[in-house]
């Protein structure tokens, strides 16, 4: 087969262009004998090793990883543009690893749409700064779904998410997973540790917890910041600290960096104790994961958790939102508490830092758990759903 694949967010740093990165490397390699048309609107770099992919670089006014986002919105023409690109090869099926490059292709053309959640139509007023971007995101959403044969998500949650609150008939949804990049795994070297450190504005030899992804409200980053307060208040976590890693403005998605900065900064408790690193390398996460006392994430729904796994991957633990895939994808590898209650993150926040025996075996529990994660089957899945598609679902 020939599939055309859209690669526009190969580019972007968010979970959806690490899925696209990835999970499109893996596809690559595997025996599959098939060829992969990638259309992009920016340079791609790191291809040419690939035989079988050929790479259609599509002129716009703007690059999809500019436009494609809670603030902005794409032209039309450089969606027709798009179209015309897809129309003129000769293709057996299309393949959208992120719905939020979608455009449209010829309605002949077999097409998998990924979804990695339903967090927006969940949470809407969480993700979208405005009705404008709302109804944006609504009418894109329909259209992408409506011209899709298939659909792929990343998680049975996700899957759920998607049935219940956009209405996708269930046995149009295909489940595969993420992974960690191997470049995730536990390291001591106290050299790369100091220096993460350092460059994540994080004091040297403190414990800390360690949060990763966007500072967006749906991340519940407020809701984290009331449960760390809550167990200083109470007179726990004397000594811990608290790493908030992640783009401050969002890549052009809605962010309330400016609130959760205002707040710390007119906290006496909070002040010295947590740290905004922004966005920081991969090697250097690996480094800040394996230091770690556990990682965080308190978000209201997750599709999948990619900075569970990755730090799980670096003997990290989770101190995890009972919501969304998070259970699905952390299992025994994390204590669990209602985002929505202060008190139970306190209550977790206080266990994971203080029973030692438990953070032992939650260690050992990550390591071995994240390794059952990897993008080879997260592609050989995907594969098998495409090549399914071709062939016809019964």
């Amino acid at each position: 087969m020939n599939i055309g694949i859209d690669a526009t967010t190969w580019c972007n740093n968010r979970g959806f262009g690490r899925f696209t990165r990835e999970v499109l490397t893996a596809l690559f390699r595997l025996d599959s004998h098939h060829h992969f048309t990638l259309f992009v609107d920016q340079p791609l770099h790191g291809i040419g090793q690939y035989k079988n992919v050929t790479v259609v670089q599509v002129k716009t006014s703007r690059p999809t990883t500019e436009a494609a986002v809670a603030d902005s919105s794409r032209s039309p023409f450089d969606m027709l543009r798009m179209y015309w690109a897809v129309s003129r090869c000769s293709l057996d099926m299309m393949f959208f690893p992120a719905v939020y490059s979608w455009f449209p292709v010829p309605r002949k053309l077999p097409t998998m749409l990924t979804v990695l959640d339903a967090i927006a139509e969940h949470y809407p007023e969480l993700i979208f700064p405005g009705w404008r971007s709302r109804l944006f995101w609504a009418i894109k959403m329909k259209l992408a779904i409506w011209s899709s044969d298939r659909i792929l998500t990343i998680s049975d949650a996700a899957k759920n998410e998607i049935v219940q609150y956009i209405g996708v008939r269930p046995e149009l949804i295909d489940v595969t997973s993420a992974a960690p990049n191997p470049l995730f795994q536990r390291t001591k070297d106290q050299v790369e540790i100091s220096s993460a450190r350092k460059r994540a504005n994080l004091p040297p030899d403190v414990p800390f917890f360690i949060y990763v992804g966007g500072l967006a409200p749906h991340k519940n980053l407020h809701g984290l910041l009331d449960g760390f307060e809550r167990a200083l208040d109470e007179g726990h976590l004397s000594n811990m600290h608290l790493a908030l890693v992640g783009d401050f403005k969002g890549a052009g998605f809605f962010s309330n960096y400016e609130s959760l900065y205002a707040r710390v900064q007119a906290s006496k408790k909070l002040y010295s104790r947590v740290h905004f690193s922004g966005f920081v390398s991969d090697a250097d996460l690996v480094a800040l994961y394996s230091a770690s006392l556990a990682a965080a994430m308190p978000s209201y729904s997750e599709g999948f958790g990619l900075p569970a796994v990755e730090a799980m991957a670096c003997g990290a633990p989770v101190l995890s939102s009972d919501r969304g895939a998070l259970p699905e994808v952390v299992g025994d590898a994390g204590v669990y508490f209602d985002p929505f209650s202060k008190a139970s993150i306190s209550k977790a926040m206080v266990e994971m830092a203080e029973n030692v025996e438990l953070r032992s075996r939650l260690v050992a529990n990550a390591v071995n758990r994240a390794r059952g994660y990897t993008w080879e089957r997260a592609a050989r899945l995907a594969m098998t759903y495409l090549e399914n598609m071709k062939n016809g679902y019964t």
